[in-house]
């Protein structure tokens, strides 16, 4: 069997697909897929600014992330990289003139963190502006020219290099983290001043002339503040003193002032138990009392820009698509009907008084590009990173919609298998994270939910938008509320079933796979519903929901929008919400995976389940561990060997032989050596 194996993905490799023409899509190919990750409009409105995603070409480049590179299109898609090659830039953002782009790398692999860097639009090599004593987060320049603001903490306390050589070497847990501070650049000293602000500092924005700008700010850096407490502050520049705090409550979003400086448009929570941001709100600059723009909106608002002083035009994602429309700064508005097609768009970034917003969409057909929206027109797309696509043939994909056992309505996207078997195709359940997350009808194949590729190999592949869910509005996210792994995980069955009613699928060769509360469902899946599956795939997911609270980095988080108590509040109902509390009837053949430096989900959840279902039973169980790999892996090499593991463990336990897992290894050194000989 391993020499079998062997000898597929070494020919897989080395021969690649016989007729690029009607090719599938294949595990390399996701590997090698560019995309779109950052947009800036320029000033004048005549120009975007982008990142692009370029993957390390597997076997060849050193370890690490994706290269991200700095590229400039005019409006009618004439795109010229600026920056490109072999480098990782952060963050990107126009000089207040327009005639050039300030961006952040660590271009000298001996330094310790990242620089700031300047390009002129008409070309020539970036220059070296500023080192700060620390990373620095993002860049603002400011409207007025001149100052440049930008995130970033103190320099860290010096070590001693000898005393680390001897072992002392202690990390003080929480208590060591250092704030996020805001500063303020002289572009001509190029002289960097702290603002002294009561909390740790992330997103910000400026006022159009500089005077003022509003800053979100948490009282402590630890994520779990990030995520429950932070509240917009509207600061003088000048002398950097708060004037102002909107008293926001929850979860937080983006903001921004209105042209003239009156009022500032956030996105914010309904309160402290809402699971996600996804109210669209305005109040006036020195505080006082919010109203919210589109009221009962049964989906979320994710990103806004204020097209004058009395309109904001919103980005929402409702159902499995996404609203681009306008709001009254003064008048409560209707959202008008839900959309039933078009791009998804993901991000948009614009500026007041022009009719063209630059924005990031994928489809079905392709990964994230760069779009262009301008009112009551079709959305333009610019750049095409990806052309070889069109040499490979896509499965059909379409929304549906299924009921609960219990009656609720619920939407999922569904990849057909790209050849349909008499008496059912295996299905792949795909569930997302969060659970304050949704899919929508766009490109829906990476590294860790390859749909396309399992599609290609006759496949049905669904993904649920379960109860809990982001994209209805803030009642259905509350539904799985205090009620951990029941009726949420339910549902994701009930899709099962309802696929094998519609004669799709072979309701004995179904398998689930999901990261983080994707891999909770997976775990839980695999024990409390082990009849349900006959193979699951669980990343960077959670077993124990009591060790969670004590381990992970956002136990007030996981209070207030999940569980709403505490461990001590009741033991048994939350170990009984547990993977591990059902790992004696597991029956499904489990493999997990997860990085050994997750802050989110602590490595140890992924080993309390692999040990439980190993020593109570007999059930296939494996556990992959990528060193330095965080919440979701990150390098290249790390993405595609995750790949290759899933589908794996999928093709032998829901079309192979099942019984004993595949072979524990997994043989790169042929691609390697095949590699060396070309």
């Amino acid at each position: 069997m391993n020499k079998i194996l062997t000898l597929v993905i070494s020919l897989a490799f080395i021969l690649g697909p016989a007729d690029t023409q009607t090719a599938p899509l294949t595990l390399e190919d996701i590997s090698s897929i560019r995309h779109v990750t950052t947009v800036r409009m320029n000033p004048a409105g005549d120009r975007v600014a982008y990142l692009l995603e370029v993957p390390r070409e597997l076997y060849k480049d050193d370890d690490g992330p994706s290269y991200h590179e700095l590229h400039v299109t005019d409006l009618q898609g004439n795109s010229t990289p600026f920056v490109s090659g072999d480098i990782d830039i952060t963050d990107i953002a126009w000089a207040a003139d327009g005639a050039s782009i300030f961006f952040l790398a660590q271009r000298d692999e001996e330094a310790d963190f990242n620089s700031l860097y300047r390009i002129g639009l008409a070309g020539g090599e970036a220059e070296q502006l500023f080192t700060h004593v620390n990373s620095i987060s993002r860049v603002y320049p400011s409207p007025r020219g001149g100052t440049l603001a930008f995130t970033a903490t103190d320099a860290p306390p010096e070590k001693s290099k000898e005393l680390e050589e001897k072992g002392f070497k202690a990390v003080v847990y929480e208590e060591s983290v250092l704030p996020s501070r805001v500063w303020m650049l002289d572009l001509e000293s190029l002289e960097s001043t702290v603002h002294d602000l009561p909390g740790s500092a992330s997103d910000f924005t400026w006022l159009s002339d500089g005077s003022r700008y509003a800053v979100a700010l948490a009282p402590t850096p630890l994520v779990d503040d990030s995520y429950t407490s932070r509240d917009i502050h509207v600061v003088d520049t000048v002398p950097g003193k708060v004037q102002s705090k909107m008293g926001s409550v929850g979860k937080l979003g983006p903001f921004a002032f209105s042209p003239d400086g009156e009022r500032i448009a956030y996105v914010g929570s309904v309160d402290i138990n809402d699971p996600s941001e996804g109210r669209l709100y305005v109040a006036s600059t020195s505080g006082g009392e919010r109203r919210e723009l589109v009221p009962e909106y049964l989906g979320h608002v994710g990103a806004f820009v204020w097209a004058d002083d009395a309109t904001v035009r919103w980005l929402g994602k409702r159902g499995v698509y996404t609203d681009w429309a306008t709001a009254s700064a003064f008048e409560t508005e209707s959202p008008g009907a839900a959309p039933a097609s078009g791009p998804i768009i993901r991000a948009v970034h614009g500026n007041p008084g022009q009719d063209v917003v630059a924005a990031i969409a994928d489809t079905p057909d392709h990964p994230p590009e760069l779009y262009v929206l301008r009112d009551n027109a079709e959305p333009v797309r610019l750049t095409h990173s990806n052309r070889w696509l069109a040499e490979r043939e896509l499965a059909r994909q379409e929304a549906i919609t299924y009921k609960a056992r219990d009656g609720l309505e619920l939407e999922a996207i569904l990849i057909h298998p790209a050849k349909r078997e008499r008496g059912g195709n295996p299905l792949v359940v795909m569930a997302h994270g969060g659970p304050e997350s949704n899919f929508s009808n766009g490109w829906m194949t990476n590294y860790s939910r390859p749909g396309q590729v399992f599609a290609a190999n006759g496949y049905a592949v669904v993904y649920p938008n379960y109860r809990g869910s982001t994209g209805r509005g803030v009642e259905f996210s509350k539904l799985d509320q205090h009620d951990y792994a029941e009726e949420e995980f339910n549902d994701l069955v009930d899709a099962k079933r309802h696929l094998f009613e519609e004669g799709l699928v072979d309701a004995d060769r179904v398998g689930i796979t999901g990261g983080s509360y994707g891999g909770y469902a997976s775990m839980w899946s695999a024990s409390a519903l082990t009849e349900e599956y006959a193979a699951a795939v669980a990343f960077v997911g959670i077993s124990d929901q009591i060790s969670k609270f004590g381990t992970g980095d956002i136990p007030y988080e996981m209070y207030n929008v999940h569980a709403l108590a505490w461990p001590w509040d009741d033991w048994m109902w939350l170990l009984k919400r547990s993977p591990i509390y059902h790992a004696g009837k597991t029956k499904t053949p489990l493999l997990i995976m997860g990085g050994d430096k997750d802050p989110r989900v602590h490595p140890g959840q992924s080993l309390e389940m692999y040990r439980f279902v190993k020593i109570r039973t007999d059930t296939p169980v494996r556990l992959v561990i990528y060193p330095g790999e965080v919440h979701g892996n990150r390098n290249s090499a790390a993405r595609y060997d995750y790949s290759l593991r899933l589908m794996r463990w999928m093709d032998h336990y829901l079309k192979g032989p099942g019984g004993e897992p595949p072979p524990w290894e997994l043989n790169h050194a042929d691609r390697l050596e095949a590699l060396a000989e070309e």
